[in-house]
C-alpha cells in the first residue's frame, strides 16, 4: 500500500508537541505584513502580494508554521501551485525550514498532479450509460478504471478527427484543433455536455455539444481522460458524492493556493468545494498580475474572495524588495487606471535610482538599433550608471512577432541573445514552413524544403504517398518536385491526394514563372502563402497559438520589405543564423511579457508601446474594457520586472505590407506619472523635415486635433539624451536621419566587390580585431583574435588602423 492509499490520520509524522517545541527561525526577517500572513492560521485569508513583495517566502513560512504549531500534520496540508517548478521550489523551501518533514507532504503539487491522485482513487465513480444496439438492453454502462490513460494533444486531436469525419463534416473548415479548443474552454468552465449553456451551443456549426458528448463517451470506452477531465471529473465526484467530499474536507485541514489570480472557473469550484467545511483556506495572489484571461483565468475569482468567504481577512504585502521607488511609482501610476482591482500601494526602502526612461523612435527597426546600441553601451557604463552585463538585461515584447527586428539586428552586429519561452524567430515552425515554400520556388531542386511542405498543410499525402514520390524521383534521377510531377502525370498517385499534389506542383511552376518575370517579391511571397493554403491553414486553427503564428507570418512578409528579392532575403537568414553563439557567454534575454511573469532583471527594455500593439487591438476588440484592463495589468507586470533600470519605447511608424502606418503612443504612456519619468528622445530623431515637432503634430492630427499629453509631447521632442549609442549614431554624419527603407542595405550581394581582401586586418565593434580569411561578395569570413571565426557583412568592419573611428 503506497503513501496515498493509507489513511492520512495514520501517516507517520512528528508529534505536535515535538514540532511545537522547535525554535522558529523561519520567522526571522519577516516584515510585519508577512508575519501577520504567516500567523493568521485559521479561517479564510487572502494574501494580496504585490510584485516583488516576498510572497513565496511568506507562503512557505506559513506552511512551516502550521506544522510547527501542531495545527496540521504534513499530510493534512493541501498546497496547490500552477507549475511543477513552483511546487519544487515550495517543497525545497519548506524542507530547508523543517528538514525531512517536508518529504511527508504528499498533497503539495499542481492542480493536475493532485487531481490525478484523487481521480485514480475514485475513478469508478465516473461513468455513463451509453447506447449499444448490439446488446439486448440497447445500452451499456461505461465506467472509468483506476489505470486510465491521460491523452496527449496528438492523441486528443486524432480522436476528435475521427468523430468529425464520422459526422460528415469538412475537416478543413472544421479542424480538430478548433474543436479541442472549444471543449477545453468548456471544461475550464466546469461544463459537462449536459451543462453547456444555450448561448454556447451553436459552437462548431451547431454540433459542438453533440461531438463533445461523443468524445466523452469515446474516452470512457478507451479508459482515458484528457487534462481538462482531471479537474472536471473530480468536481463531478465531489458534487455527486457527499461522503467522498466530506472525507477530503476532514483530511485536508488546511488549504493553501499560490497564484490565485490565475485560477479558472473549474479550479475555483474545486477549491470552494474542498474549503466549504472548515474554511481554512489561504489564497496568495495579486489581482494586478492577472494576465492569463486568454487561457481561461478569471480575475473575478480573487476580486470576490471576501464575498465567497465571509469574514475573510485580506493581508496586503506591499513592501517591495525588487525595484527602485521610481520604477514602483511608474508601475503604480499605470495600474491605478484599472477600476476592477482590490488596490494596494507598493513601497520600498531602496534608494531612488534611475527614473523610468521613455524614448520615441522613427520606426521599429530604429527602435531595435537603438536598444542594441544601448545594451552594448551599458556593458561599460553609460550616463553615469554602473556597468551591466548582458545577462542582466531583458527585452520584453507584447507580441512574439516583435522579436524579429531585434533578432535580425543582434545577429547582424554579433550581440549574443537568447529567446525564452520559444524558439528564435527564424526557427519557429511557421517561419521555417514559409521559407521552405520560398526555397522551392527559387530552387526547385531543394528536396529538403519540398519534403518539409509537401503535406503541410495536410493534402492527403501520407507517408506511403511521400515514399512513392521519393522512389519516382530516385528512379528517374530527378528532384522530388519533378518526381511529384511524374507521379501526377502517370497517375501513380490518384484520388484527392493526387489532385492536391497536382495543384501544388502547378503552383510552384506558376510562382517560379512569376519570380523569373520579376514579379514584386513581397506580393509573390504573399501569393505563395495564400495559394498554397498555408495562411488559410493557420486561420482555421482555432488554438491560442494560431493568432500569434499568423502575426509571425505577417512579420516575415514585413522582413522581406528590406530586401531586393527573395533570394537575397534567404541568403541573409542563412548568414545570420550561421553565426553560432558561444555557450556560456553572457546573453541579453528576449521574451514576451507573458513569459516574463515571475522573473526579474536589473535592466528591462519595454519596446512597442503603441496603441494597437500594446494595448493590443485584438484584446480590446474581443473583450472591450475587460481586455483593456488585462493589457494594463500586463504593462504593470512588465515595469515591475525591472530592478534598477526600465526603458519604455515606442515608434512613430510601422510598416505593414509595404505601407507606412502612423502609430500612436500607447495610452499607457499617458498614465506614467511625470515625476518618475525621464524622456530620452534625441533631437531630429524623426529625420528630415518631419522632426520631433512634426511627429507631435501628426499625432495630434491623428487624434482628431485633440490636445496631446504633455508626456507624449516631451517624448516626441525632448533634447536631453547623450548616450554613447546616440553619439555614435550622430557621428556617422550630419546627414538627416535616413528613411527606414535603408534596411535594404542588409541584402547580401554576391556580386559586390568588398573593400577588404584576404589577409587584411580588421576591427569589429563586438568581436574586436581579426584577419580576413575569405571573401564572398560583401560577406567576409573573419578569424577574430579572441572570438574565433565569424561570418560578417563587410560594412560592419573597419580597417585595423581606423578602429578608433566611431561606427
Amino acid at each position: 500500500m503506497d503513501e496515498y492509499e493509507s489513511d492520512p490520520m495514520e501517516a507517520a509524522s512528528l508529534s505536535a508537541r515535538a514540532m511545537a517545541s522547535r525554535p522558529a527561525p523561519y520567522l526571522d526577517g519577516l516584515n510585519a505584513a508577512q508575519m501577520q500572513a504567516v500567523q493568521r492560521l485559521d479561517g479564510p485569508v487572502l494574501m494580496l502580494a504585490g510584485a516583488g513583495t516576498g510572497k513565496t517566502r511568506a507562503l512557505t513560512a506559513r506552511i512551516a508554521h502550521l506544522m510547527a504549531q501542531g495545527k496540521a500534520r504534513p499530510n493534512e496540508i493541501l498546497a496547490v501551485t500552477f507549475t511543477n517548478k513552483a511546487a519544487r521550489e515550495m517543497r525545497h523551501r519548506v524542507g530547508a525550514m523543517m528538514g525531512e518533514v517536508a518529504e511527508g507532504m504528499p498533497w503539495l503539487g499542481t492542480f493536475h498532479s493532485i487531481c490525478v491522485k484523487l481521480l485514480r482513487r475514485h475513478a469508478e465513480l465516473i461513468g455513463r450509460t451509453v447506447p449499444d444496439p448490439l446488446l439486448e438492453t440497447g445500452t451499456r454502462d461505461l465506467h472509468l478504471k483506476s489505470n486510465f490513460t491521460i491523452l496527449d494533444t496528438d492523441d486528443q486531436n486524432r480522436l476528435l478527427r475521427q468523430l468529425i469525419q464520422a459526422a460528415g463534416m469538412d475537416e478543413k473548415r472544421w479542424p480538430p484543433r478548433m474543436l479541442a479548443g472549444i471543449i477545453d474552454h468548456w471544461k475550464n468552465r466546469a461544463w459537462t455536455p449536459d451543462k453547456v449553456p444555450a448561448h454556447e451551443a451553436e459552437a462548431f456549426d451547431g454540433r459542438g455539444v453533440r461531438l463533445y458528448r461523443e468524445y466523452q463517451d469515446r474516452l470512457l470506452t478507451l479508459n482515458a481522460v484528457d487534462f481538462g477531465d482531471l479537474l472536471l471529473h473530480v468536481i463531478q465526484i465531489f458534487q455527486t458524492h457527499d461522503d467522498v467530499l466530506a472525507q477530503y474536507r476532514r483530511w485536508f485541514r488546511y488549504i493553501l493556493v499560490d497564484e490565485y489570480q490565475d485560477t479558472n472557473v473549474a479550479q475555483y469550484l474545486w477549491l470552494r468545494l474542498l474549503a466549504g467545511g472548515h474554511r481554512n483556506i489561504c489564497c496568495v495572489g495579486d489581482d494586478d498580475q492577472s494576465i492569463y484571461g486568454w487561457r481561461g483565468a478569471e480575475v473575478g475569482n480573487i476580486l470576490r474572495f471576501e464575498k465567497d468567504f465571509e469574514g475573510a481577512e485580506i493581508i496586503r504585502l506591499e513592501q517591495n524588495y525588487r525595484s527602485t521607488p521610481h520604477i514602483l511609482g511608474a508601475a503604480s501610476g499605470v495600474i491605478a487606471g484599472n477600476k476592477g482591482r482590490l488596490g494596494k500601494t507598493l513601497w520600498t526602502v531602496a534608494e531612488e535610482g534611475e527614473k523610468v526612461r521613455l524614448i520615441g523612435h522613427w520606426d521599429g527597426d530604429e527602435e531595435a538599433r537603438w536598444i542594441g546600441e544601448e545594451a552594448e553601451a551599458m556593458q561599460s557604463g553609460t550616463r553615469g550608471m554602473k556597468p551591466f552585463a548582458l545577462d542582466q538585461m531583458a527585452i520584453l515584447v507584447r507580441a512574439a512577432h516583435q522579436m524579429r527586428a531585434f533578432e535580425d539586428r543582434f545577429l547582424t552586429i554579433g550581440l549574443p541573445y537568447r529567446v525564452i519561452g520559444g524558439p528564435r524567430f527564424y526557427e519557429r515552425l511557421e517561419i521555417r514552413d514559409a521559407m521552405a515554400y520560398f526555397r522551392v520556388t527559387i530552387s526547385p531542386d531543394d528536396d529538403l524544403a519540398f519534403e518539409r511542405i509537401v503535406n503541410t498543410p495536410k493534402r492527403g499525402l501520407g507517408e506511403k504517398a511521400q515514399q512513392t514520390i521519393q522512389r519516382m524521383a530516385r528512379s528517374n534521377g530527378v528532384s522530388l518536385l519533378e518526381g511529384a510531377k511524374l507521379c501526377v502525370r502517370t497517375k501513380t498517385i490518384g484520388g484527392k491526394g493526387g489532385a492536391a499534389l497536382k495543384e501544388l506542383c502547378d503552383g510552384f511552376d506558376r510562382w517560379r514563372a512569376e519570380l523569373l518575370d520579376g514579379r514584386d517579391h513581397i506580393r509573390l511571397a504573399e501569393e505563395i502563402l495564400d495559394e498554397s493554403g498555408y495562411t488559410t491553414f493557420w486561420q482555421n486553427e482555432k488554438t491560442p497559438e494560431a493568432p500569434g503564428r499568423l502575426e509571425n507570418l505577417k512579420e516575415l512578409i514585413k522582413a522581406l520589405e528590406g530586401f531586393e528579392n527573395l533570394q537575397g532575403f534567404l541568403e541573409h537568414v542563412s548568414l545570420i543564423m550561421d553565426n553560432e553563439q558561444s555557450e556560456g557567454e553572457p546573453q541579453i534575454t528576449l521574451m514576451t511579457l507573458h513569459a516574463a511573469k515571475g522573473l526579474e532583471f536589473p535592466v528591462v527594455f519595454l519596446p512597442g508601446w503603441e496603441d494597437g500593439l500594446f494595448p493590443s487591438q485584438r484584446s480590446m476588440d474581443g473583450s472591450g474594457m475587460k481586455g483593456l484592463e488585462e493589457e494594463r495589468r500586463l504593462a504593470y507586470v512588465g515595469i515591475t520586472r525591472a530592478e534598477e533600470v526600465c526603458t519604455i519605447s515606442f515608434a512613430a511608424n510601422r510598416r505593414v505590407y509595404g505601407q507606412w502606418q502612423s502609430a500612436m503612443p500607447s495610452r499607457f504612456i499617458d498614465e506614467l506619472p511625470e515625476e518618475h519619468v525621464e524622456v530620452l528622445t534625441p533631437p531630429g530623431l524623426y529625420g528630415g523635415g518631419f522632426g520631433a515637432s512634426g511627429m507631435a503634430a501628426a499625432q495630434q492630427a491623428a487624434m482628431g486635433g485633440g490636445v496631446e499629453s504633455h508626456l507624449q509631447e516631451q517624448a516626441a521632442s525632448a533634447d536631453v539624451y547623450n548616450s554613447p549609442g546616440w553619439r555614435r549614431l550622430q557621428s556617422r554624419g550630419s546627414r538627416p536621419m535616413r528613411q527606414p527603407a535603408e534596411a535594404k542595405n542588409l541584402v547580401i550581394d554576391a556580386s559586390a566587390v568588398s573593400a577588404f581582401v584576404e589577409g587584411d586586418r580588421v576591427f569589429h565593434q563586438k568581436f574586436g580585431y581579426g584577419e580576413v580569411m575569405g571573401v564572398e561578395g560583401d560577406k567576409l569570413e573573419v578569424e577574430f583574435d579572441k572570438s574565433g571565426t565569424k561570418k560578417i557583412v563587410g560594412r560592419f568592419l573597419l580597417p585595423e588602423d581606423q578602429a578608433d573611428v566611431p561606427f
